[in-house]
């Protein structure tokens, strides 16, 4: 586990649907284990405060970590976010998806470098990442409540409250240079591409 002058939380939102992969991606198996463990594995380098987010059974989780449900209840991924933080013990929460098989540890040490000098410390890559990204539980959790009591559901529209630190491609392509650590399991396509990677050929 990594040591830091700020207290880190570590959040992964299982709370999706998975419509277009008509299975809970969470519970997806790589190499043996589940895409969240995977998941958790990588946080643990990072603080042993591990936090899923998810209305499923705690018993399908790792016992590292701790489950909690989202407050806000069908209000979308940014209510999955605001459970996360809510939870956090850490003044940090590294904030990531469930469905990431390719977290990058150097990237995500980063990120969390450049946290002292904003309130959200997020990836640019083809697009804005924020379910790869750097939150304050402090200064966060208040606009991103107002947002959602505004009917508000993307994760992004309480940025313009809050400080943000962009991390722009060319600095992510020094720790990940064909940004994987972006690639998460949406679809069937995107579910075999990754059992390819990981050497396995035939589709759970």
């Amino acid at each position: 586990m990594d040591r830091s002058d700020l207290t880190l939380s570590g959040v992964a939102l299982a709370g999706g649907r998975s419509a277009r992969l008509g299975r809970d991606k969470a519970l997806l198996e790589l190499e043996g284990q589940t895409l969240v463990a995977r998941v958790l594995d990588v946080l643990a380098y990072l603080t042993d405060d591990l936090i899923v987010v998810s209305s499923l059974s705690p018993q399908l989780f790792p016992p590292q970590a701790r489950v909690v449900a989202d407050r806000y209840v069908g209000a979308g991924v940014l209510a999955g976010v605001h459970a996360g933080l809510l939870a956090a013990r850490g003044e940090l929460a590294i904030t990531v998806a469930c469905d990431m098989p390719f977290l990058n540890l150097d990237l995500l040490r980063h990120l969390i470098s450049l946290a002292e000098e904003a309130d959200v410390v997020v990836p640019r890559w083809a697009d804005v990442e924020p379910l790869h990204a750097v939150y304050r539980p402090a200064t966060c959790l208040g606009p991103v409540e107002r947002a959602l009591a505004h009917g508000k559901r993307r994760i992004i529209s309480f940025y313009p409250k809050v400080s943000v630190r962009y991390v722009e491609q060319a600095e992510i392509t020094r720790f990940d240079p064909q940004g994987l650590s972006f690639f998460n399991v949406n679809t069937l396509e995107d579910w075999e591409r990754a059992r390819a990677c990981f050497g396995e050929t035939e589709v759970a």
